[in-house]
């Protein structure tokens, strides 16, 4: 069993940055890919990045590549995701998932294992 609280999330300007942080519990942390979905209001949840049990691959959906940067600290049982040059359009609920699997599984939204969110609002 694994237990994802997300952290970090908050009010920012256009252009800003957040870094958001998902901290896990278990021992068996780092055998598992992570990834980072998220949910505007009146939309589908959508997948935002991945990343492989080791850091050593990392996704990006085409709408946060260069903006945004998934990785993650075994050592600390947390992943991230740095996110800069915020629009007003990544406001949404921001959640974190894991899956043994591996990354496809993450990216397909086929994750074990989900947190409950945290809220990110970009404002204009």
């Amino acid at each position: 069993q694994v237990q994802l609280v997300e952290s970090g999330g908050g009010l920012v300007q256009a252009g800003g940055s957040l870094r958001l942080s998902c901290a896990a519990s278990g021992r068996t942390f780092s055998t598992y890919a992570m990834g980072w979905f998220r949910q505007a209001p009146g939309k589908e949840r959508e997948y935002v990045a991945a990343i492989s049990w080791n850091g050593g691959s990392t996704y990006y959906a085409n709408s946060v590549k260069g903006r945004f940067t998934i990785s993650r600290d075994n050592a600390k049982n947390t992943a991230y995701l740095q996110m800069n040059g915020l629009k007003p359009e990544d406001t949404a609920v921001y959640y974190c998932a894991s899956d043994l699997s591996g990354p496809r599984a993450v990216i397909a939204g086929r994750s074990d294992y989900w947190g409950q969110g945290t809220q990110v609002t970009v404002s204009s």
